[in-house]
């Protein structure tokens, strides 16, 4: 692996496998009483978002702490960040504290890059969410999910698999990283969404398309259903939320059309009624629990191989 975990697109199939491998030892963790490990003792791990987060934060601040590093989670609101401190200004003062990981989220597309190749700090940087841009450790840890389910008892993994993102692709970080790491592993990706929330340039990404989800979900291997981002949007992409959920949510009545080994997905947070039905998001079929348990997992494979595992990274 590099140094850094800025992309999906980063990865090579190697680097993707020994992550997934290295996540399913730590996994079994989850089960045992004692879910430590002494791997990172004497590292320090820094949280640092400047947008909010719940299930993100905690989960790597779980995964460090499950590998006995020390953390430190530094939230933009109430900090200095607040009172106008620059992004430069605030990684001095992490470096001045000796991070040997920095897990970032910000707002702007691009950030971690920055931060990661400017020389203000020495430590790795993770890449938890920048912006509509990526956010390669849930699609690691989506994989991973994919991988118990679909591929571990199979040659090849999930090379081949069928794979749809369904919902709002244009402001969603998940379906960028997801649709570059699945196809690095060799799965097949379809998007699925209405004419106004796919990308401009999305056919230079190595998926298809669609904008009819009922031909689509009777042939895949797993279904991801996206959050309507309502928060990023300053138009009407959509004419309602009704209608939104008539042509593109996930419903019994959809569900009842998908294989039977097919899986049902979901980032988080849902909308429970608008993207998925509560019967579908509670039923068997549903791995969305599965998927945070599995994060914990994924980014502590993450941190040991950047900080403890890896000592011919570049």
């Amino acid at each position: 692996m590099k140094r850094h975990l800025l992309s999906a697109g980063d990865l090579t199939r190697d680097d993707a496998e020994l992550i997934l491998s290295t996540a399913a030892e730590l996994r079994d963790l989850a089960d045992r009483p004692i879910k430590k490990l002494p791997a990172l003792r004497g590292r320090t791990v820094v949280n640092l978002f400047f947008e909010d987060s719940t299930r993100t934060r905690i989960s790597f601040e779980a995964a460090a702490k499950r590998l006995s590093a020390d953390v430190i989670n530094f939230a933009a609101k109430g900090s200095s960040v607040s009172k106008g401190e620059s992004l430069k200004d605030t990684a001095l003062t992490l470096e001045a504290m000796g991070a040997d990981a920095v897990v970032v989220r910000h707002g702007a597309s691009g950030a971690p890059h920055r931060l990661a190749h400017s020389g203000w700090v020495r430590s790795s940087v993770v890449n938890a969410g920048d912006g509509t841009h990526e956010h390669p450790t849930q699609a690691l840890l989506d994989a991973f999910t994919m991988w118990r389910h679909l591929g571990q008892s199979r040659p090849g993994g999930l090379e081949g698999r069928r794979v749809a993102i369904v919902g709002d692709v244009l402001h969603s970080r998940v379906a960028r990283s997801n649709a570059l790491l699945l196809q690095t592993l060799g799965a097949e990706v379809t998007l699925v969404a209405p004419p106004t929330l796919l990308p401009v340039g999305v056919e230079t990404w190595p998926v298809e398309t669609s904008y009819d989800i009922d031909r689509v979900l009777p042939g895949v291997d797993a279904v991801m259903m996206l959050r309507v981002q309502r928060e990023r949007m300053n138009g009407g992409f959509f004419p309602t939320p009704r209608e939104y959920s008539r042509r593109y949510g996930l419903d019994a009545r959809r569900m009842a059309a998908l294989q039977d080994h097919t899986i049902v997905m979901h980032p988080g947070p849902m909308v429970r009624g608008m993207e998925i039905t509560a019967d579908v998001a509670d039923s068997e079929r549903s791995v969305i629990v599965e998927q945070v348990t599995n994060g914990v997992a994924v980014r502590m494979a993450v941190l040991y191989l950047l900080l403890g595992g890896n000592e011919s990274g570049a």
